[in-house]
Parts: C-alpha cells; structure tokens; sequence
C-alpha cells in the first residue's frame, strides 16, 4: 500500500495540547500589548486632539485621508467610518496621488495622513500639494520630528509601543492604535455635530443596522387607511370596516368627538361576542376600553418587542407631541415581518 506523501500526513497530525496553549499565550500577548498602547495613547491626549477635531467639523468640503501599506488600509477604514457617521470622506492612495488623483484635492477639504514612523516616501507629493494649496493638514505618526508631523498643521503624536509580533516588525500594535485613534475622531464630530440615530439610519438604509433603526412613523398605516368608527357605531358597520382596512386588519379603533381613542376591537372580540346577539350591538359594548397604544416616534424594533410582550398582533399610534390620544397610524406584527424585523 502507498504511504500518504509527508503533507498529506502532516495534514492529518492532530495538535499537540503544548502547541494550542502556545497559540492562546500568543493571542493574550498580542491581546495585553494592545491594552498597554491604547491605555497609553489615551494618556498622551491633550490639545491637538480638539484642535484635530475643531479642523475636521470646520471643513467645508470633504476629509481626505491617506497612508501607504497597512497605515493605508487602516487609512481607507477611517474614511469609511467618517463618511457613515455624519462626515464626508475618501481615502486616496498616495501613489495614484502622485499620477493624477491629487486633483481631487480643493482647498475646502483637509487632510488626514497615517504613517508610522512619518517618513512614508510615498507621502511626499500629497504634502508638498497640500502646503502649496494651503489645505489644512493633521498628521498622525510616532516620530515628533518626522517629515509628516513637521509639516503638519495639527500633529497626533502615537505613543512609541512594541509591536506584538515576536520580531517587533509587523504592525500589529501600531495600526491598533491609529485605528482607535480615528475611531475617536469621529466618535468625538459626531457628538459635536449632535448626529442622530435618525441621521445614521438614511446612511445605513440596507442590512441589520437599517432595520434596527425603523421607526414605527416609517411602517404604519395612516390616513384614510385607519380603521376607526363611533362609539354608537352598529357591530355591522365595525365589522365592514374592519374587513376592508388594507386587506382586513382585524382591528378597529373607536374614537370619541374629538377623535380621541376611547376603545379598540379586535377580531377576539367578535367571536367572544358572536353568541350575543352581536350584530345588534353598538362598538362601545363590544370594545376593550383604554387600550395600549405607541408613539410614532417609537424604534419599530421597539414596537414589535412590546407586542410581543403584551401578546397582541395590533397596537393604533399617536402622536408623542400632543398629549391627545388620538389616533395617527396603526401598527401590527405583520408590518414589522414585512421590514425584516423579528
């Protein structure tokens, strides 16, 4: 019989319990390193944080950001947070820089450059273009007195710290720190722009983070299609309108003159009332006096978690700016489903 070739064999060699206790040890090192750096960036805060800040909120165009290798890719990511979080930004790559993307630089924009060290060769023309345009600029690196830093207008000086990797060469801890500190940076213009949940939905309109942000105002029904009627009302006519509320909502709501919710049937109400000579009876016989109700403002998540707790399908809207209960849209279990809430 052939013997399996030495990778195949290799392949197959379970793990040594010594090895995988040397892979845990190596992931809490690289764990510990990067709560000692960050730990020490925070201490290093101080002025030209705010001032970094006070530059990005003032912009007028856009915040290009830019860095080469892994502080480029960390780069590309802080643009992105910036622009989902109420900042408009782009990243440009410091080598198509130099061959023809410095033209979407203008002068209402600022600029945000990643380098370690701050002697990235690549940085060069984007400097040399920013000063010649007089296009703020906010440097982040090590070295206080590096190229970068020294021509910035703002410098973010990282704290000197280890890298995780047992040569001390790959950036691992490095680019940690530049991440947290962008992620600071926009977290800090987003409290100063007082950016909303609202805001950050029409910026994340597809996957969970859209559907989380739903308001109950952006499902429910309203208008001409709630099913409301008088307390007087024959069950005939409830029953009717039930039917024909978008497609038989198996609600009504009942309204008094002012048009305020006094009561609310549901289509459990109807069969518990069948026996009873039901059709000769009027809405306020019939109906379950001071139902719940939302307000429009509501997280439609919200709204569906407070159905479920309450074991209902249906709940009538109102308005959270008046104190009046009256009715401005209907909401049920079947409209969250629809909005890709469960």
């Amino acid at each position: 019989m052939r013997s399996p070739d030495r990778a195949s064999a290799v392949a197959v060699l379970p793990r040594k319990p010594r090895e995988r206790n040397t892979d845990a040890a190596a992931a809490r090192r690289v764990f510990d390193t990067a709560i000692e750096a960050i730990r020490a960036l925070g201490d290093t805060l101080n002025g030209d944080f705010s001032r970094a800040v006070g530059v990005l909120y003032r912009v007028k165009g856009r915040v290009v950001v830019s860095g080469m290798g892994k502080s480029g890719h960390i780069a590309r990511k802080i643009a992105a947070t910036l622009s989902s979080t109420g900042t408009p930004a782009q990243f440009i790559h410091p080598g198509e820089a130099s061959h023809g993307d410095l033209g979407a630089l203008t002068r209402d924009d600022a600029l945000l450059m990643l380098s370690y060290r701050g002697e990235t060769a690549e940085l060069g023309d984007i400097i040399t273009y920013a000063k010649r345009f007089h296009i703020p600029l906010i440097g982040m690196a090590v070295n206080a007195d590096s190229t970068l830093l020294r021509a910035s207008d703002v410098p973010l000086i990282l704290p000197k710290a280890r890298e995780a990797c047992p040569m001390g060469m790959a950036p691992t801890t490095s680019t940690t720190m530049m991440l947290v500190l962008g992620d600071a940076l926009a977290v800090a213009l987003m409290e100063r722009r007082g950016f909303s949940a609202d805001q950050y939905r029409d910026f994340h309109p597809g996957g969970s983070l859209g559907r989380m942000l739903i308001r109950v105002s952006d499902i429910m029904h309203k208008d001409t299609e709630l099913p409301l009627i008088r307390p007087d009302a024959p069950m005939r006519e409830v029953i009717a309108k039930m039917a024909s509320a978008f497609g038989f909502a198996g609600v009504a709501g009942v309204v008094d003159g002012k048009g305020a919710l006094v009561g609310i049937i549901t289509d459990g109400d109807v069969r518990r009332h069948l026996e009873r000579d039901l059709l000769n009876r009027k809405a306020r016989e019939v109906m379950t006096a001071n139902p719940k109700t939302i307000r429009a403002d509501l997280l439609a998540a919200e709204a569906l978690s407070f159905m479920n707790a309450a074991k209902v399908t249906s709940l009538f809207v109102v308005d959270p700016k008046t104190k009046s209960k009256k009715p401005v849209g209907l909401l049920t279990v079947h409209d969250c489903l629809r909005a890709g809430l469960q």
